[in-house]
């Protein structure tokens, strides 16, 4: 006999034809999730679980079609763990939080364990201390880059004056200094890692840059003053110093006449005033 090949299916492409149903990989029958079949299907009734967490228990309603997710959010409240340190077993097995009550087998009245997970509360714990110790130091570089901001102004200033020609007091130069090494040490006391340790260092740089910049405008400063000086002693005593350099010029001139009265090689060569 030949059989005839339209219209041939197998039960679970049937069932699944019927409407609400479809098959999963491996052959596996389950409700259609989609917003149509629930539609279709009516309402999803909600079923009653008990979960043991250590000596207690606790009776949750929830909907049949739910995730171990979704009942992880409400045991949190009543046992006081966050979802991230749960772990639900369910017949002996530790079920994952995207698998669905439903599809594992869990019905009205199933017991389920809950177990605290240690390692992923340590490792909790631990990212929360350091997130406080990246917030702590990204408000301390926050309230330097504002201090910071005040000696700028000041060293633009300072700047602006000395480049005029006109001399600054040096222990307000020393003072801002100062002031901007005492920003620095603070820098140096921070322990920051990725985005904040960025930001230190943006400000160790600009504040090494200030004290640069008076470095060499305490140079400057300094050179103003020399040379007002120097003008100085020009005027008074210049003169003198250049008659008299002329005078000694003369006498060695004559000197070497005397000794030599034949032609003269003169080798030293003296500097102008």
């Amino acid at each position: 006999m030949k059989s005839e090949g339209k219209g041939f299916s197998s039960p679970p492409a049937k069932a699944a034809a019927a409407g609400g149903w479809e098959v999963r990989p491996g052959g596996m029958l389950v409700q259609r999730r989609s917003s149509d079949s629930n539609q279709n299907s009516g309402h999803v009734p909600n079923i009653k679980v008990r979960v043991k967490y250590g000596s207690s228990y606790h009776e949750v309603s929830i909907s049949s079609q739910a995730s171990f997710g979704e009942l992880k959010k409400m045991l949190s409240g009543p046992t006081g763990l966050h979802t991230q340190d749960q772990k639900l077993i369910f017949k002996e097995k530790e079920r994952d939080s995207k698998a669905f009550l439903d599809i594992v087998g869990v019905k009205d009245g199933s017991k389920i364990v809950l177990v605290e997970d240690e390692l992923s509360r340590e490792r909790r714990c631990l990212e929360l201390r350091r997130n406080a110790v990246m917030e702590k130091a990204s408000k301390e570089i926050a309230a330097i880059r504002f201090e910071v901001d005040k000696l700028a102004k000041q060293v633009a200033s300072i700047e602006l004056e000395i480049n005029g020609g006109k001399k600054v007091v040096e222990t307000v130069l020393l003072n801002l200094i100062e002031l901007l090494m005492t920003q620095l040490i603070k820098l140096d006391g921070i322990s920051a890692d990725g985005d904040v340790k960025l930001q230190r260092r943006m400000q160790v740089k600009r504040v090494q840059k200030y004290i640069e910049t008076l470095d060499v405008l305490k140079m400057r400063n300094s050179g103003l003053g020399k040379v007002h000086l120097q003008q100085q002693h020009q005027i008074f005593t210049g003169p003198k110093i250049y008659q008299k350099q002329q005078e000694q010029r003369k006498q060695v001139n004559n000197f070497t006449e005397r000794v030599n009265p034949g032609p003269v090689v003169v080798t030293t060569k003296w500097e102008t005033f």
